[in-house]
């Protein structure tokens, strides 16, 4: 009799859970409709010439990342959720990229950052090189450089900027401008003698040297523009913020001699001094935060290094330069799966969608070929057979057959959520599993979570679309790209019409500065 009182009552909850209108199969044949007229309608291809590239890249922003942050926003509007949309599930065009290194099945964000951005497949934890390139080993460098979409578009005359809510010298921004053996070479600091020796350069300093036009970087980690012991700006008596660098070069310095004469270079550390400037002035922008790991939507609460609450402060600044704007916008969904905190890591997603959404609205897809992609997944998961509006760092509504204990619905594959109590696994029910630095239990004590191996999705909207569609290798990405711009090598298609003159980088900035708040 309790068994049979228990299931009516789940009967009961569950059929409350149903919004009216769902009762109706008018209202999903409705949808579906409208949701054909809406396909057909790209039977009218957008072949257009892309005179803005925008690459969004939620560093680890695997598919079950994407739900659970879809779920997440619709919580957040007080919705339940699982009918919500993300701004990037609007794009008409979706595909899949398989992420496998040259080496390894599954990736690291070095090797990855390489293809969807050189066009080139590589080892892990290389950048910018060929598979010809053994990790540690600069002797195997020379040679086997290869060149980014960036570097295409400031070679057709774009405007180009990255930007990051990492350090600019992580691994995911760095394959734009940097070719090294060893994505953790950020300054000479980091590298050991025989990398020296052989005349390899590390990242800070190829971030000034290789492509020194480039118009906008934002991003963390200012340290390693520094000689070692150097003060930082704004922690002088913190130790583990001086500068590492060991040829005492002052890269900041050297990044504004690099400019061309009568052009004004300006480097910010605080929102306070990129608010300050005079953009009718300004040529090129560097601003560099201490802190490389800092969580969007706390940036206000830190004084906002270079930016307003959230990351549509960072990332809205060159949103709509010519050429191939923003390079990476989620780097902290990865730290945050990484640490096994879920929380952490939907709302970084969320936060990203927020950017592609402004640079949504800034833009025309008839001009503007916005693609919205992840380097990896994650071995992060929810599932339990959670009922519809289910909160999405909730428990799952039934116990372990097994240990007889409460389940949360997301959980991980492995990482630091392991935990054994009196020699059973935590009940969950007994600690703050709503926290945001909760970690949610994993299967496999790990101190690091790792990442998957399963392909992720590609989301694409402007001229040419279309080319991103099917399963691809990720090394396709940036070929795609280049190819509806007009820019790199493949360019038999082009014509003098299909290059309008590039537009001034300083009115977009001016306009894109009043948006900061």
């Amino acid at each position: 009799m309790k068994a049979l009182l228990v299931l009516l009552l789940a009967q009961l909850c569950s059929a409350s859970l149903v919004p009216e209108r769902e009762k109706d199969p008018e209202y999903w044949r409705r949808q579906a409709q409208e949701t054909l007229r809406n396909a057909l309608r790209l039977q009218r291809l957008n072949q257009n010439v892309a005179k803005n590239l925008i690459l969004f890249l939620g560093d680890g922003m695997g598919v079950s990342t994407v739900t659970a942050a879809r779920i997440l926003k619709g919580q957040l509007q007080h919705g339940q959720g699982e009918e919500s949309l993300l701004e990037m599930d609007k794009f008409p065009f979706v595909a899949l990229a398989k992420t496998y290194n040259t080496n390894a099945q599954v990736p690291d964000s070095a090797g990855t950052a390489t293809a969807y951005l050189c066009g080139v497949k590589a080892n892990e934890g290389t950048l910018g090189v060929s598979a010809g390139v053994t990790r540690d080993r600069c002797n195997t460098t020379k040679g086997q450089e290869v060149t980014s979409i960036l570097r295409w578009a400031k070679d057709a005359g774009k405007a180009v900027g990255i930007v990051t809510t990492t350090r600019v010298t992580h691994a995911t921004p760095s394959a734009a401008y940097a070719h090294s053996a060893n994505r953790d070479w950020y300054s000479d600091g980091e590298m050991p003698p025989d990398a020296l020796e052989g005349g390899c350069k590390d990242i800070a300093r190829q971030l000034v040297e290789n492509i020194p036009d480039i118009e906008v970087i934002l991003g963390g980690g200012r340290k390693y523009m520094y000689p070692k012991n150097v003060s930082d700006v704004e922690y002088p008596h913190e130790e583990k913020h001086r500068g590492t660098r060991l040829d005492r070069r002052n890269l900041v310095q050297a990044w504004r001699e690099a400019k061309p004469p009568g052009k004004v270079a300006e480097y910010v550390w605080h929102r306070r001094g990129l608010l300050a400037l005079n953009l009718s002035r300004v040529d090129f922008l560097l601003g560099e935060s201490l802190h490389p790991r800092v969580p969007w939507h706390q940036l206000g609460a830190l004084g906002g290094p270079l930016a307003c609450p959230g990351v549509l402060g960072q990332l809205q600044w060159p949103v709509i330069l010519p050429g191939v704007p923003p390079r990476d916008g989620g780097g902290r969904i990865d730290h945050g799966h990484h640490e096994g905190k879920a929380k952490q890591a939907l709302h970084e997603a969320v936060e990203l969608d927020r950017a592609i959404g402004l640079a949504t609205r800034l833009t025309s897809t008839q001009d503007t070929l916005s693609v919205v992609t992840a380097d990896h997944s994650h071995v992060f998961t929810f599932g339990g057979y959670t009922p519809r509006g289910n909160p999405i760092f909730g428990l799952a509504p039934m116990q372990s057959d097994v240990d007889r204990k409460p389940f949360t619905s997301i959980l991980y594959g492995n990482g630091p959520g392991y935990k054994i109590v009196a020699g059973e696994r935590e009940n969950v029910s007994a600690v703050d599993f709503a926290h945001a630095d909760y970690q949610a239990q994993s299967a496999v004590p790990l101190r690091q979570e790792t990442h998957g191996g399963e392909d992720v999705a590609v989301f694409a909207r402007g001229p040419m679309a279309h080319l991103l569609h099917g399963v691809h290798e990720q090394n396709y990405i940036p070929h795609a790209m280049a190819y509806a711009a007009c820019i790199g090598s493949n360019r038999g298609h082009c014509n003098a019409a299909a290059h309008p003159a590039t537009p001034l980088l300083l009115p977009f900035l001016s306009l894109l500065l009043l948006l900061l708040c």
